[in-house]
């Protein structure tokens, strides 16, 4: 959580500000806003807030400046990090379910070339962050849980060492990875910020500073990222019904990275897999860390094209990774 920082709160407006479209401002959902430092500046500034807080420590506050405004604040009990949990039954708070969390902010769902229909606010909490990342990543692909609502834009703070991993360039050892193809391909990644970590809450009870260690890349900053869904995500032959084998055969390519793309094409029995890559004018001796994001969604499109590709071959190995992921 963020600790008293003006200086930071102004930037961060800023940043949020910073490139609006014309037009009406979308809602502004601000996830775990603890004691209510960003959200004063932004509400300050005009925008309309909805908090979704889990601390029942906080909420007390943020509820008196709830009813001190005219509408511009709504709070809601519920975490951000627990929506659309895989259980049966009553969803108990604060795991909240999108669709009823979209009702009350009175945010409707929009076609996915619109506008951004609505902008969040947050910080990804540090013991889940690759899981977090994941997780969204599934959502964004699939049109689930926010995304069923267009495309949302996500302003989040990320640790410096994700945030190198998600903007990674072919054949950067280790940095660039499943994750940096997914995400690229997926949404046009602007970073608008990097704050020291000294300007958060991250103490642990033994006094200590609890930031992520990261023997090689570095991690000394928190990374205000925004991740804007590409209105073409759709287009060609990547839709939200094959996506899930798009991200499995992107994380099949990048398990070993330094392998030949040929050889992974050659381990799924296709048979031209050589043909193929050379109508795509990617070299043959090409090792699956050297290609760009682009290149994959290429690769796939032209494998749905063929007549080589049958995705029940990736069917058990899509929904076991779908499973290890939630």
């Amino acid at each position: 959580r963020f600790i008293a920082c003006p200086q930071l709160a102004r930037t961060v407006q800023r940043c949020l500000q910073g490139g609006a479209s014309p037009g009406p401002r979308p809602v502004l959902l601000e996830c775990a806003p603890g004691p209510g430092i960003l959200t004063r500046t932004l509400l300050n500034a005009g925008v309309r807030v909805v908090a979704l807080e889990s601390s029942s420590a906080f909420l007390p506050n943020l509820q008196s400046l709830e009813n001190s405004l005219d509408g511009q604040l709504k709070v809601i009990y519920g975490d951000f990090f627990r929506l659309d949990p895989l259980v049966t039954g009553t969803v108990k708070p604060p795991a909240v379910c999108s669709d009823k969390l979209f009702e009350t902010m009175g945010v409707a769902a929009v076609p996915w070339r619109a506008d951004v229909p609505l902008k969040i606010f947050g910080i990804l909490p540090q013991k889940k962050e690759r899981n977090t990342l994941w997780r969204l990543l599934f959502a964004l692909y699939e049109c689930s849980s926010i995304y069923r609502y267009g495309r949302v834009e996500l302003n989040i703070f990320i640790s410096e060492k994700e945030y190198k991993v998600l903007t990674a360039k072919p054949g950067e050892v280790r940095a660039y990875q499943a994750l940096t193809i997914l995400w690229q391909v997926g949404c046009e990644i602007q970073l608008l910020h990097m704050e020291p970590w000294s300007s958060f809450v991250t103490n642990l009870k033994n006094g200590g500073r609890a930031v992520p260690k990261s023997t090689w890349l570095p991690n000394d900053h928190l990374c205000l990222v925004r991740l804007t869904p590409q209105q073409n995500l759709f287009t060609g032959g990547l839709n939200p019904t094959n996506s899930s084998t798009f991200i499995f055969m992107v994380k099949q390519c990048l398990a070993r990275p330094k392998s030949r793309l040929t050889d992974r094409l050659n381990s799924w029995s296709l048979d031209n897999g050589g043909k193929l890559l050379r109508e795509l004018e990617i070299p043959d001796n090409a090792e699956t860390r050297n290609l760009y994001p682009e290149d994959y969604r290429r690769l796939f499109e032209a494998l749905q094209n063929s007549n080589m590709f049958a995705e029940t071959w990736f069917h058990d190995e899509v929904l076991d990774s779908i499973r290890n992921i939630n």
